[in-house]
């Protein structure tokens, strides 16, 4: 079928609106099809739709199509981006390119943290301001941090910034973590309070731990450790550490012959 044909056969306007609903591999795919595709694939109001929903930190507004933004010579050289691509799917793949550097930034930072398998509360904040003030969106922390050969805390930092920064329904975070096969992985929480005082002598310091899917923790189910891991170690609570929940062994039991 030649493009003539299958402009015949698909309106444009419905051509259109098909395309504008895909996400980028496919439209990539669908443009790759034949001429008419790749030239409305590339529409710009397209890749402008999908920057938008991408990182809509960046305020970019309807109106806005028509002007897209450019990236400074330096950031192109800086991060090896390509000063070749134009248009709003340029920016989106150079941008995207930028995201994938950051967070290969962050995940460092938390790799190098984690000693024992375990993190301490302080630096897994910091990571998450890193991403916050970098302005990772949704769709960034599922691409680069909800991945099955991750450590389970680099997938919990992608999970909690996406709850608690980020804001995202529990139902979209629950379809992104199953779709990622992690949504069973296991986290431990441990904490410690500072004893209270009881006829003028102090108790011994309290120690709390708890254990918690990721499931559980996107829909809300463990409340309390999320705000541990929010609060950091704060007025009573004197340190907070994490790591990945080992698994529960059952002990051996005896049997006899008779």
């Amino acid at each position: 079928m030649n493009n003539r044909s299958i402009q015949n056969w698909v309106p444009s306007d419905i051509a259109f609106k098909i395309a504008s609903l895909l996400q980028e591999l496919d439209l990539c795919s669908l443009g790759s099809c034949s001429r008419f595709w790749r030239e409305l694939c590339g529409s710009d109001h397209i890749w402008a739709g999908l920057c938008r929903d991408r990182w809509p930190a960046l305020g970019f507004d309807k109106e806005q199509s028509s002007s897209v933004p450019e990236f400074n010579p330096h950031q192109l050289q800086q991060q090896h981006l390509d000063s070749n691509l134009k248009g709003w799917r340029g920016f989106y793949v150079n941008k995207h390119h930028e995201m994938a550097s950051k967070a290969d930034a962050v995940i460092a930072f938390l790799d190098q943290c984690i000693s024992s398998e375990s993190v301490e509360v302080n630096h897994y904040l910091v990571a998450m301001q890193n991403m916050n003030s970098m302005q990772f969106g949704f769709r960034d922390v599922v691409l680069f941090f909800f991945k099955e050969n991750l450590h389970v805390l680099l997938n919990l930092a992608g999970l909690h910034y996406s709850i608690a920064w980020l804001g995202v329904p529990a139902d979209d975070v629950m379809e992104a973590l199953n779709s990622s096969k992690i949504c069973d992985r296991q986290i431990c929480v441990q904490w410690w309070k500072l004893g209270r005082w009881l006829y003028g002598f102090r108790l011994r310091d309290e120690s709390i731990s708890r254990r918690a899917s990721l499931r559980d923790l996107a829909m809300m189910k463990e409340q309390q450790v999320l705000d541990v891991l929010y609060r950091g170690a704060i007025h009573e609570v004197i340190r907070v550490q994490i790591s990945a929940a080992k698994p529960v062994t059952s002990p051996w039991s005896c049997q006899t012959s008779s």
